[in-house]
């Protein structure tokens, strides 16, 4: 189990959508929390919105590019509440475009805010979870991390979201010796307003800010956002707080999606595998390394 109550966390991207609803909720459990965000208004919103329930939180401007800007928020949470054991790492952005429409910038701040941000948060903080011998990483993937087509036009922000889940799970193996655990947040369809707002959060280097550009949305898309149910983050945060608590792996919000999800990767298994099979069966492929030792090997 992971306490809540008590407990210095940091939610990066908290100014606005699922950070806010998590900032919120983990200040009614009993957290100290900061809520860091490259809009500094919007983050200091929903710290005033915290201290005038009776709860602790801080505002802190952070651009989770840049590894000297989680620095600096770093030593501004340290300085209000000290080491931090739950990290939700939830800053994002995305385009609306397909891949050979997008400039260089628009790649580059899609990959920087949702993989690098998430990468360089996690190890600003890790040393303060190592050092207590607890602590909780939340990251916010996606179910276009699990699922590409469900969205398309979505190409760098899949790629960075399944990045993010491989992340995780991986860190989930590191860290067991430290009793530190990560969790992959896989939103399934969540009213975030990050169509509305994604650009004007854009800094200058990675061309913003900007007003929004129209959004592509194809048949598929289209279907499945008419049938589709969106909650609210403040209806979903309580759920991800309960996966935090309980150590799950991962957070899937919409269990609507189950048989979409068992139909992709069945298909998937069987097709490979029987693949694989039938090649090896008809080429009589050598097996380089039979105990499957190789890697462990000098």
């Amino acid at each position: 189990m992971t306490e809540i109550t008590g407990r210095t966390a940091v939610v990066t991207g908290g100014g606005s959508g699922i950070g806010m609803g998590l900032a919120q909720a983990l200040a009614r459990e009993g957290a100290r929390v900061a809520v860091a965000d490259i809009m500094i208004g919007n983050a200091q919103k929903v710290a005033d919105a915290i201290r005038s329930e009776g709860g602790a939180a801080i505002a802190v401007e952070c651009d989770v590019c840049e590894r000297a800007s989680i620095a600096a928020m770093k030593d501004a949470v340290h300085a209000a509440f000290g080491p931090v054991q739950l990290l939700f790492a939830n800053a994002g952005a995305t385009s609306f475009d397909p891949l050979m429409e997008m400039s260089d910038e628009d790649v580059d701040w899609i990959l920087q805010v949702n993989l690098h941000g998430v990468m360089n948060t996690t190890r600003a903080f890790l040393p303060d979870m190592i050092a207590a011998g607890e602590g909780h990483i939340c990251a916010t993937a996606s179910m276009a991390g699990l699922l590409p087509g469900w969205i398309p036009v979505h190409a760098p922000y899949s790629a960075a979201k399944a990045g993010i889940i491989g992340l995780m799970m991986n860190l989930a193996l590191e860290l067991s010796e430290h009793n530190v655990h990560t969790t992959s947040y896989c939103p399934g369809g969540v009213a975030t307003g990050m169509k509305v707002n994604n650009a004007r959060y854009r800094p200058p280097r990675f061309g913003g800010p900007a007003d929004e550009a129209p959004l592509h949305v194809g048949e598929e898309s289209a279907a499945v956002a008419a049938s589709h149910a969106f909650y609210t983050p403040e209806a979903i945060a309580p759920m991800v707080l309960d996966a935090v608590r309980h150590n799950r792996a991962f957070v899937f919000d919409h269990p609507d999606q189950r048989e979409h999800f068992r139909r992709t990767y069945s298909a998937v298994v069987e097709a490979c595998y029987d693949a694989a099979d039938e090649w090896h069966r008809d080429n009589g492929t050598p097996a380089a390394n039979p105990h499957g030792a190789m890697l462990l090997q000098d």
